[in-house]
């Protein structure tokens, strides 16, 4: 187990595979993770926000309220990519034509993220805020926006098929048609 560990400025993590590792109160910000292998890891209230993960593995890794902001997780490798998110800051993170089927990302804060040509089947977005995350030729079938806030689908451009929406949010499928509801 990692815990409050603090890596600032020219200190580096070993660059490595990380297995059944538990990362606690860590902060990692900006850091280059690049080319890193996590594998059945978890990061509990870390803070990831801009750290380099190019070419780095994410294997049934997952993040509970960790800060995670302008992380760019299209650029990772993504043979047997899987990741989980509770609670956790993504804001402004990238995730373009990722395969994240049944990916949870409840009660993620996840404004201004690229979803674009993602597969994204059966994921979960329960209680999350979308405010300006971007879904364009995304396959959203079957995914869950129980409780969803501010997200903006276009449903001609993106398959919704069987996904499910809250009474309350529904009309938000409706803004790309500019169509007013009172």
């Amino acid at each position: 187990m990692f815990r409050d560990l603090e890596i600032i400025g020219q200190k580096s993590l070993e660059r490595g595979t990380y297995e059944n590792c538990v990362f606690q109160n860590c902060n990692f910000q900006k850091l280059d993770l690049s080319q890193f292998v996590f594998a059945e890891c978890e990061f509990d209230n870390c803070d990831l926000s801009n750290a380099k993960i190019r070419e780095t593995s994410f294997k049934q890794v997952l993040f509970t309220q960790c800060k995670m902001l302008g992380m760019q997780f299209d650029q990772c490798k993504t043979f047997l990519l899987e990741m989980e998110f509770e609670d956790c800051q993504l804001d402004y993170s990238g995730f373009y034509k990722l395969a994240l089927k049944k990916t949870n990302f409840g009660g993620s804060s996840l404004i201004e993220c690229d979803f674009s040509e993602c597969q994204l089947q059966e994921a979960n977005f329960e209680d999350c805020n979308l405010a300006s995350s971007t879904f364009d030729r995304t396959n959203l079938e079957k995914a869950n926006f129980l409780g969803a806030q501010n997200f903006s689908i276009n449903p001609s451009s993106n398959n919704i098929k069987q996904a499910i929406f809250s009474k309350d949010n529904v009309h938000l499928l409706l803004r790309s048609y500019g169509i007013k509801i009172q």
